[in-house]
């Protein structure tokens, strides 16, 4: 596998034809997430493959995303990079030399592959908030908090938070929904001492990440993590970090309260599927080509942006 900088120099290849699921003959199947196909290697190492499979309120689309996998991998390795000193992450900088023979399918692969630490994840997302929107949002207006936190009365969707929230949620296989729970629940499914560091370094990442984007005038308003644990109870950063599939990215230009704003995320997609007459359940609604399209354009347009030197 190219090293993150190399990594940087290549373009997203739209034109590629997309990868809905991947077949690796060689390796066992272990998984397949929403986005991700996940293979064992050996008892240490797991391969991630993120696919071009596009989901939206935890239902997988039928239709793919050209490109979308590359660029998925690309920011979460650049943040990976950048998060290093914070907290460490599952990525071992192992190449796929030697575990995918067949050298066609290892070069199609590559670019939307990681090898990383088999690790046990923690059975909850970590939730970050800097703004009130999605969930966040429909909880206040009906109760005035938000996981269980009071806020101060009279915030209108899209506000800044006074302070970034934790609010963690469990996790959902595809097909089911995410549920948001309250920090004392999330100590119970992992106990205390290690949702305190759950919280600490969620909050720190999302900082670091809020200024960075800001500076090149993106609002990131708000993302989750994943993180899981080795054999000796050291905590890893895994799964992907602030892409546009697990994070909402909103242009500075044009920001304002009391709307969703635009953004470089698939809240696009979301927008266009509450058009419709569907009940957020498997199975999803076909996606026109044009809208596939420009989530390409958004996904692409964050990835220059926020990853540029």
């Amino acid at each position: 596998m190219a090293s993150w900088a190399e990594g940087q120099k290549r373009e997203p290849v739209k034109s590629r034809k997309p990868l809905f699921e991947s077949v690796i003959p060689d390796l066992q199947l272990a998984c397949r997430g929403k986005v991700r196909d996940v293979y064992e290697i050996d008892d240490r190492h797991l391969l991630i493959v993120t696919t071009d499979r596009l989901s939206a309120y935890d239902v997988v689309m039928p239709d793919p995303v050209a490109g979308k996998g590359e660029i998925l991998t690309r920011i979460s390795n650049f943040w990976f990079n950048m998060m290093s000193d914070i907290v460490p992450n599952h990525l071992t900088g192992l190449s796929l030399d030697g575990i995918i023979p067949d050298a066609t399918l290892k070069r199609e692969l590559e670019p939307r592959s990681v090898v990383c630490r088999k690790l046990r994840p923690l059975p909850i997302e970590a939730v970050v908030r800097g703004y009130l929107i999605g969930s966040a949002w429909r909880e206040y207006k009906d109760s005035g908090k938000v996981c269980g936190i009071a806020l101060p009365s009279g915030l209108q969707q899209a506000s800044r938070l006074p302070e970034v929230l934790f609010t963690p949620a469990t996790k959902a296989d595809a097909g089911d929904h995410d549920e948001n729970i309250s920090f004392d629940r999330t100590a119970e499914l992992v106990d205390s001492t290690l949702a305190w560091r759950v919280r600490e370094y969620s909050i720190r990442i999302y900082e670091r990440a809020a200024d960075h984007a800001l500076q090149r005038g993106i609002i990131i308003a708000d993302t989750k993590f994943e993180f899981g644990l080795d054999d000796a109870g050291q905590l890893y950063l895994i799964d992907e970090v602030l892409t546009p599939d697990s994070s909402r990215f909103w242009p500075v230009e044009g920001y304002r309260t009391g709307i969703s704003p635009p953004s470089f995320d698939k809240q696009f997609v979301r927008d266009y599927l509450d058009t419709l007459d569907w009940n957020r359940t498997a199975p999803g609604p076909r996606i026109p080509p044009g809208i596939l399209e420009r989530i390409g354009d958004k996904y692409s347009e964050a990835l220059r942006i926020l990853t540029a030197p």
